[in-house]
């Protein structure tokens, strides 16, 4: 086998943070039991975007639709909503999740009730599109994010793989 085809351990990419969000929502619309699983869709109503690179706001309008699994423990989300930033540049986001916890704490999630972040894992894949400049570095890099589901929102921190 030639040289290179042996495998290299590369360096781990670095993360800078780039922004936290608060983002307000409105009661689940419970759609049910599918075949897939359990469906809702959360309405975003709004919130605050704040960080060393993106400040503005979440507008509303946007939303989150769930497929809950494996008996309410996992749940895969699929967020779609505009942040306005303070120059007024509007960036589309599409938030991809996975949050999973205990049977117990999943159903106080899904009651609306608080959960300590330490247990529960809640990890998303933020991709953002933009047109123009000074944003363009939005669609051309990977981002990931953590995030902490309260009773009347969501917590996101959102990073930049360097």
């Amino acid at each position: 086998m030639p040289a290179s085809a042996t495998p290299e351990t590369l360096p781990a990419p670095a993360l800078e943070h780039v922004c936290d969000l608060a983002v307000t929502i409105a009661p689940a619309l419970e759609v049910g039991l599918t075949p897939a699983g359990m469906r809702r869709v959360i309405p975003i109503t709004g919130g605050v975007v704040r960080g060393p690179r993106l400040n503005g706001q979440v507008l509303p309008g946007g939303a989150d639709f769930q497929l809950i699994v494996d008996d309410g423990t996992q749940a895969h989300l699929d967020a779609r909503y505009v942040i306005e930033l303070l120059d007024g540049t509007r960036v589309f986001v599409h938030n991809t999740a996975l949050r999973v916890a205990s049977p117990e704490n999943s159903r106080r999630l899904m009651r609306g009730e608080p959960v300590p972040a330490a247990e529960v894992y809640f990890r998303c894949q933020p991709r953002f599109e933009v047109s123009g400049e000074p944003w363009r570095w939005l669609g051309q890099s990977q981002f990931i994010g953590s995030g902490r589901r309260a009773p009347d929102g969501v917590f996101l921190s959102f990073y930049r793989l360097c």
